[in-house]
């Protein structure tokens, strides 16, 4: 029972601070959306900072499955290093990441990253695995450039997230990779040129 009630306090913790929009929810809130005591919840992780990093986690390796599976099914005899750049913006804005609750999630956590070294750490992490993710499909197409698009393709995937956390109605993945796709082709174009 204890992995099971662990992923609904974490999954509960999700939603909470999605529909907050803020880390000011207390365990007595998420244990009780998870459908348990606060003393259970305190029982597992010890403390609420316990909770959000396990919730980071999860978040984490959600996307890193997703990137992987998304790089996986874009490889192939047919497809070039631009298919991988595209897979992991896809991956980055397709419906299990890109959804109200996950994105306010991601955004607390960078708040949350900047007074608890734990997350800062697990927010590194992301950015570096994020980064050498988009370095690998970009060095055939932009060599020594690729770094500095693979940081503005970065950038602009948090910026994207930071957007839709201040909008209202459901996230657009579809026009969200459109428009990394366009700074993609544009930054491209410079190197031809």
């Amino acid at each position: 029972m204890e992995p099971i009630r662990k992923a609904a306090l974490v999954n509960a913790t999700i939603v909470e601070i999605g529909q907050k929009g803020s880390l000011d929810v207390t365990v007595a809130q998420i244990a009780r959306r998870a459908g348990m005591s606060s003393a259970l919840a305190h029982h597992y992780f010890g403390s609420k900072e316990e909770i959000f990093l396990a919730a980071m986690r999860q978040l984490m390796a959600v996307y890193g499955a997703e990137v992987r599976g998304a790089i996986a099914a874009s490889e192939g005899p047919s497809t070039g290093p631009q298919a991988r750049v595209r897979a992991v913006l896809v991956a980055s804005f397709s419906p299990m990441n890109f959804r109200r609750d996950v994105v306010g999630a991601w955004l607390n956590f960078w708040v949350l990253a900047q007074t608890v070294p734990a997350a800062k750490r697990l927010l590194a992490i992301y950015q570096r695995r994020l980064h050498s993710n988009l370095v690998v499909g970009l060095r055939p197409l932009a060599g020594a450039r690729a770094g500095g698009i693979a940081a503005g393709l970065g950038a602009l995937i948090d910026g994207l997230y930071l957007r839709e956390a201040l909008k209202q109605g459901a996230p657009d993945g579809a026009a969200a990779v459109a428009m990394a796709m366009d700074y993609l082709a544009a930054e491209l174009a410079k190197g031809e040129a």
